[in-house]
């Protein structure tokens, strides 16, 4: 049985240094990116969201009866939560540029990214596989956390995918996940090395606004 699995991001793309660590206000401009494309998916059987406010209010625009998802929450930024990127370049240039290099790094003293990943890996494994088509309006980390696990890419890749508002579908055969996109695109990098030299502000991607994966 198949089942799809359409993501909502509840930010939209700001300036690297203004973009806040957690939690924050509702988007506007997410808003009305997520309106247009709920009109163009197929009816959900399920919808859910990340258990913040701004996923809550989010959904709540869009007319949406979603169900918090504990599994669907942000990553801990710890000390840094509510801190702008700019606030922690300034603060903890070496911390920041650690945690985008690193995926075991815990420099703010909350969650790694490969924590993230193995979380939001097991949410997606507990999905029900009668589930039919489930919305879930969430962070962008938890987004980018699910691609990392469909395409079976090393947790360092989380900072290297650049995913622009599209509609991604991932199918699974049982041994192997496949993708496409419909809408606009997804670039994953072509190679992850350890030692790429990127600044901080070249790992800190553009937002996303909807990904759909198809288990």
């Amino acid at each position: 049985m198949t089942v799809t699995l359409t993501f909502l991001c509840a930010t939209a793309p700001a300036p690297l240094t203004d973009t806040r660590l957690g939690d924050g206000p509702r988007s506007k401009r997410a808003v009305r990116a997520a309106a247009a494309a709920i009109a163009a998916l197929p009816p959900h059987s399920l919808a859910v969201r990340a258990p913040s406010t701004r996923c809550a209010l989010t959904a709540y625009s869009l007319g949406l009866d979603t169900t918090p998802e504990p599994g669907l929450r942000d990553l801990d930024y710890g000390k840094w939560y509510g801190s702008t990127v700019g606030d922690v370049v300034a603060d903890d240039p070496f911390g920041l540029s650690a945690w985008l290099t690193d995926p075991d790094a815990t420099p703010h003293g909350g969650e790694s990214v490969r924590e993230l990943c193995r979380r939001t890996a097991h949410w997606l494994s507990s999905v029900p596989s009668d589930a039919g088509h489930v919305l879930a309006v969430t962070e962008p980390a938890i987004i980018r956390a699910s691609l990392v696990h469909a395409m079976a890419a090393p947790a360092r890749a989380f900072w290297h995918l650049d995913v622009p508002s599209s509609v991604l579908s991932l199918t699974s055969r049982g041994d192997r996940w496949s993708w496409s996109t419909r809408l606009g695109y997804i670039a994953p990098v072509q190679r992850w090395p350890s030692d790429v030299e990127r600044s901080p502000a070249d790992r800190i991607d553009r937002d996303e606004s909807l990904v759909s994966l198809r288990s």
